[in-house]
């Protein structure tokens, strides 16, 4: 067509209507109908596949990670239909996709570092939900672990996100991973004091716990002779659900019993001597 001799007033608008504007409309919708009932369909498969997994031995932590990939697995699937519908080479969109993907990958090599390490976490399982854990700088309940993210709620209720190379990268402390565990105090009473009636008096004390562990068998013995008391080691088993508060029982009773036994828990002190000038009477 010769753009020079073109005369729009030649143009038919009930053609250009029915030729273009009914065409792309309709795609248009048919877009946008096929978007929002994939969206839908999508979330309801992957709760189906959820819920068939949940009734597997598989850990749910796995469950919930397998379903944030197949949700967005599912979301890629139903765009590339919509914008089929909409006359958009696909191919080429994939082809440019997968470019484009590379480039963002690369931008983006601390995120693909993150959804690996989740993968590793997944595979291996350092710690399951549920489990009180140290990792990437703080401790907490393990609430989920996401494509990118491992979710931690600490003992005072807060919710922290650590990005899963943090948890993966670093050194990880399952602290609820076996049932029992070992309560390390250390007692320390004067030089002056009765060190057999301070010994009787902490083994005594943790042996009449009914939550420490006879086996292992609890341990009572000088750990150090220090440079201002003599320091007793106090270590019992627990059950790791009672460790905190047993742990906690234990201190408030060593103190009160060894006050009413009349020994002393020696605390660091400075002696501080004053001498006069030469010459200057005292």
């Amino acid at each position: 067509m010769n753009l020079e001799n073109f005369d729009i007033a030649q143009l038919d608008p009930g053609k250009l209507f029915v030729q273009f504007v009914i065409p792309w409309t309709t795609n248009f919708f048919f877009a946008l109908a096929i978007f929002l009932i994939g969206a839908a369909l999508a979330k309801w498969i992957v709760k189906l596949i959820g819920k068939a997994l949940g009734k597997t031995v598989l850990d749910p932590m796995l469950i919930n990670f397998l379903k944030n990939i197949l949700r967005w697995v599912f979301m890629i699937l139903v765009i590339v239909a919509a914008l089929d519908q909409l006359g958009v080479d696909t191919t080429s969109f994939i082809a440019v996709l997968g470019a484009a993907g590379l480039a963002v990958g690369l931008a983006l090599k601390d995120s693909l570092q993150n959804f690996a390490s989740g993968v590793m976490l997944i595979l291996f399982r350092p710690f399951k939900l549920g489990d009180f854990i140290e990792a990437g700088g703080t401790a907490g309940v393990v609430e989920e672990i996401k494509i990118f993210s491992t979710q931690l709620r600490t003992p005072d209720n807060k919710e922290v996100i650590i990005p899963n190379g943090d948890v993966y990268g670093g050194v990880i402390t399952n602290v609820t991973a076996k049932e029992t565990r070992r309560i390390d105090l250390v007692i320390g009473i004067g030089y002056d004091d009765d060190l057999r009636e301070a010994k009787r008096i902490l083994e005594e004390l943790v042996t009449s716990d009914e939550r420490v562990l006879e086996d292992p068998a609890p341990l009572v013995a000088v750990g150090e002779l220090g440079g201002s008391s003599v320091d007793l080691l106090v270590r019992p088993w627990t059950k790791t659900s009672d460790y905190f508060a047993t742990k906690c029982d234990l201190t408030e009773r060593i103190k009160l019993a060894l006050d009413e036994a009349g020994i002393s828990i020696p605390y660091p002190q400075m002696d501080v001597h004053l001498d006069s000038p030469v010459g200057e009477s005292a």
